[in-house]
């Protein structure tokens, strides 16, 4: 039996007249990814900021890894890493002095290096944020999720912009964090990303859960309501091409 470390309950939160998010409840278990899914607006990101303990809940219940989060939001703090947005990351500092910085912020001693291995850039430790390329800057977000050493990371559609390898490259990174024993949270517009990458999915619309289930059980779903694609699915999509031609292996730009 799978264990629950994300427990989530009637989560409401209004703003004045407006509720973004009305009475959503869902279970997250423990090393899975799990995808919440919706259009811009849906709510999504307003609940995994309140789980994040980042912004305030207006009602319902939050329990990660059994701590309450009205009770124990600096515990929850501690066990969770979350992706921070590039605004956060200081202009002056190397990777690897970055590192250590948000190491100290942590009170954690951290092998700068060994992370920056984990995501592929050793050879970038010297370099500033904004020399990076796309795919690098992500990877980097990505390694300073890791560096509490949580059990639970959240990743704000982390492939937003880049290219089909570094696309690729970043979803092997995800699996690679998952089978060490990590829960991912992910949000994605991409729902090849979500299909490829979620054990579950949620939908969420209009501040409420619509669907939930794992990828091909939805797609099962839909396919016996009668639902056929109006054109042939092929074995293969443009991107497959693409990669299959220029090779999976990462490129950087210099």
């Amino acid at each position: 039996m799978k264990e629950t470390i994300i427990s989530v309950r009637d989560l409401r939160k209004k703003y004045g007249d407006f509720e973004a998010v009305k009475g959503i409840s869902f279970e997250v278990q423990k090393g899975e990814i799990f995808g919440l899914l919706g259009p811009n607006g849906a709510g999504k990101s307003t609940t995994l900021e309140i789980i994040e303990t980042l912004r305030d809940k207006t009602a319902g219940t939050v329990i990660v890894d059994g701590f309450d989060l009205d009770k124990a939001p600096g515990e929850i703090k501690k066990i969770i890493g979350v992706q921070l947005q590039t605004s956060g990351y200081y202009p002056g500092l190397n990777l690897s002095e970055l590192i250590e910085l948000f190491g100290g912020l942590y009170n954690r001693r951290v092998r700068p290096m060994d992370l920056l291995d984990a995501v592929n850039l050793r050879e970038k430790a010297k370099a500033k944020f904004k020399e990076l390329s796309g795919g690098q800057k992500q990877r980097f977000s990505i390694a300073t999720t890791l560096i509490n050493q949580p059990k639970i990371i959240f990743l704000d559609e982390p492939t937003t912009g880049l290219d089909p390898q570094a696309r690729r490259n970043l979803w092997d990174l995800i699996k690679e964090i998952q089978a060490k024993g990590t829960t991912v949270i992910i949000t994605t517009h991409y729902m090849d990303e979500a299909e490829k990458l979620c054990d579950r999915v949620a939908i969420v619309d209009a501040g409420q859960i619509i669907a939930l289930d794992t990828p091909d059980k939805l797609i099962d779903q839909l396919v016996a309501t009668g639902f056929e694609r109006p054109k042939e699915v092929k074995k293969a999509n443009l991107e497959d091409v693409f990669i299959h031609l220029t090779g999976h292996a990462l490129r950087e730009e210099h």
